[in-house]
């Protein structure tokens, strides 16, 4: 059944406006970013299937690539595409609220930081923390995209912002997309590069912190610093 024909308080786009955003479940949030259904199905519907696909997990939901999602009847390139702008964009929300100047203790912590930056990605990304002598939080930056490799060339932009923030401690973190928190020989050697440059410049390598979707490890509790 369309939209159109539903009850007005069914209907996720008159409810969101008369009662809040708050009021709508995750099939009618859903239905909102797809605008449409197919022949069959109501927008509602379809997200209904959708979600109940992964289990009604976004993150989940998340993992899924354009092309998963155009398996659904109804579900193009352009719908797709908007599902996983959304989701992105709910991604990047929950990395801007990073919380700067709390105080890191321990590697549970700086994982804590990162874990919602890089434990969906796809691809390889290069983040670090950097901290003031009281292992407070003073900023956060990635550094690179697409593999470990390409942080050997950002080694100077790495202390290079450590100086213009006044820093003298970094936790250096990446993630593995294929889900092993073994480190492998690139991301050893990687990491005594960093020690060894930080040791010269007065900067801590503190930690480095590989990221899976569910779990890290660290350098520094597996005494590899």
């Amino acid at each position: 059944m369309p939209i159109k024909f539903l009850a007005e308080d069914d209907r996720p786009r008159e409810k969101f406006l008369q009662k809040g955003k708050n009021s709508l479940s995750d099939s009618e949030l859903l239905a909102i970013i797809m605008g449409s259904g197919n022949k069959e199905e109501s927008a509602i519907e379809l997200a209904r299937k959708i979600l109940n696909s992964v289990d009604n997990s976004w993150h989940q939901l998340s993992l899924l690539s354009v092309k998963d999602l155009m398996k659904f009847k109804g579900i193009g390139e352009v719908k797709a595409i908007s599902i996983a702008a959304a989701l992105e964009i709910g991604r990047r929300r929950a990395g801007q609220e990073i919380p700067e100047k709390s105080v890191i203790g321990n590697s549970h912590d700086a994982y804590s930081i990162l874990k919602n930056q890089l434990s969906d990605l796809r691809t390889e990304e290069f983040w670090a923390i950097f901290l003031n002598n009281n292992n407070k939080v003073i900023h956060i930056s990635q550094l690179t995209q697409g593999g470990i490799s390409q942080a050997i060339v950002d080694v100077r932009i790495l202390f290079k912002t450590a100086f213009d923030h006044f820093s003298t401690g970094v936790i250096i973190a990446h993630n593995h997309p294929s889900g092993s928190l073994k480190p492998s020989k690139e991301d050893i050697n990687i990491t005594q590069k960093i020690k060894e440059a930080g040791k010269i410049l007065s900067i801590q390598l503190l930690d480095h912190i590989i990221v899976t979707q569910n779990s890290y490890f660290s350098f520094s509790d597996a005494g590899l610093l």
